[in-house]
């Protein structure tokens, strides 16, 4: 689900997790939503309502009355919203919910919502496991509210275990990446690592971003992704399924194995072209010694999947680029019969390996020519999306 435009009510309810609260609706902003916050009492004794008016640009739904309180306020919010998450949720407030009582804002705003409910729970352990609580999350789920299950890790009573609230970007990844999957994307991610000996490899600068920001975006618009991982800095979603490898050996049998089940196949990893005929079991002493190092050609993954591509099934690549971009682009375009090659210069101006922009263009077999564009590696990954739909 794409949350850019959506209306999100945020509920906040008693617990030391409330503070956390606020980078999650700044997150949710960031992607481009637009949150109202109610609260309970209880919450607003650990962060007050005056914080989250003033982050939202809006006034908070209390118990309290104020000037800005309206008499139908846990209809007219509920209403608003298309999505409603209470995060934290106490195990209070999971018991009004599942009761169906309506005894302060965040319970009554619950009661008057028809559009998707989550909710985020955050307790200790002990109360977490606790048969009540436990019958009350099964009801809750059984009428389709969906619940995003707490972290394991030091809680604020000074225990670990179970309860600790998840950290708000995967709470804003759980939402944005949710609902069924239709559609399925194969996307090879990082960079391979060839073995020299156990302490030395062949490699290259890829730091994964690109492919990161890929597979975001076809998660936030319903589709399965399948990420076949190289070694990389970039973080993917927990909702995205991460097949690690090292080698373009290991890359190249994992792709072909996954072809089967995916749509679309995006060869965005770096792939060294070469390894060693052979890798030595211990570290080669005095490598300045070694004046030759015989290799051998690694698999051409991008010719191997076009070989056993599927009816309907489309295939992008890259090609990274640092001179005669265009020329060679379209050349490897024409040789790799793929259905969308994506160029890029990793070296031109501020953007590239390992920031957040770069240099490219698209060519199809039907658009020969393109004009590189400097920007974001989420807006390369949006027009992709684009022109494969």
């Amino acid at each position: 689900m794409n949350i850019h435009g959506k209306k999100i009510l945020l509920g906040i309810t008693g617990g030391i997790a409330a503070y956390k609260a606020c980078e999650l609706l700044r997150i949710l902003q960031k992607r481009g939503a637009e949150v109202r916050v109610v609260m309970t009492r209880e919450a607003a004794k650990f962060v007050g309502e005056t914080t989250f008016a003033a982050l939202s640009n809006f006034p908070v739904y209390v118990e309290t009355a104020t000037a800005d309180s309206k008499p139908f306020q846990h209809i007219d919010y509920p209403r608003w919203a298309d999505i409603y998450i209470v995060a934290p949720c106490s195990a209070t407030s999971l018991a009004r919910f599942a009761i169906g009582t309506g005894e302060e804002p965040v319970s009554l705003c619950f009661l008057a919502m028809q559009g998707e409910k989550w909710v985020v729970p955050a307790m200790n352990s002990v109360m977490y496991k606790a048969a009540a609580v436990q019958r009350n999350l099964e009801t809750l789920k059984s009428w389709g509210v969906k619940v995003i299950e707490p972290a394991c890790g030091y809680l604020a009573c000074g225990e670990e275990g179970m309860g600790k609230f998840p950290e708000p970007l995967d709470i804003a990844d759980a939402i944005e990446f949710s609902g069924s999957k239709t559609q399925t994307l194969l996307i090879s991610i990082g960079r391979t690592e060839e073995e020299i000996d156990p302490v030395r490899y062949i490699s290259n600068r890829s730091s994964g971003k690109t492919g990161a920001a890929i597979a975001r975006e076809f998660l936030r618009n319903g589709w399965r992704v399948i990420a076949v991982c190289g070694k990389m800095e970039a973080t993917l979603p927990k909702q995205c399924e991460i097949v690690p490898v090292q080698s373009a050996e290991s890359m190249n049998k994992a792709v072909l194995k996954m072809q089967p089940q995916a749509n679309v196949i995006v060869h965005c990893a770096a792939v060294a072209d070469y390894s060693p005929k052979t890798a030595s079991s211990q570290k080669i002493k005095n490598s300045k010694t070694v004046k030759n190092l015989e290799l051998k050609e690694n698999p051409n993954i991008l010719k191997n999947t076009i070989k056993n591509k599927a009816k309907n099934q489309k295939i992008i690549a890259f090609a990274l680029e640092t001179e005669n971009s265009l020329k060679n682009a379209q050349k490897k375009l024409k040789e790799s019969n793929a259905d969308i090659l994506i160029v890029n210069t990793p070296t031109s101006g501020k953007g590239g390996f390992n920031k957040d922009t770069v240099e490219f263009g698209f060519l199809t077999p039907k658009k020969l020519n393109t004009t590189l564009t400097h920007n974001t590696k989420e807006a390369l990954a949006s027009t992709l999306l684009e022109l494969i739909k």
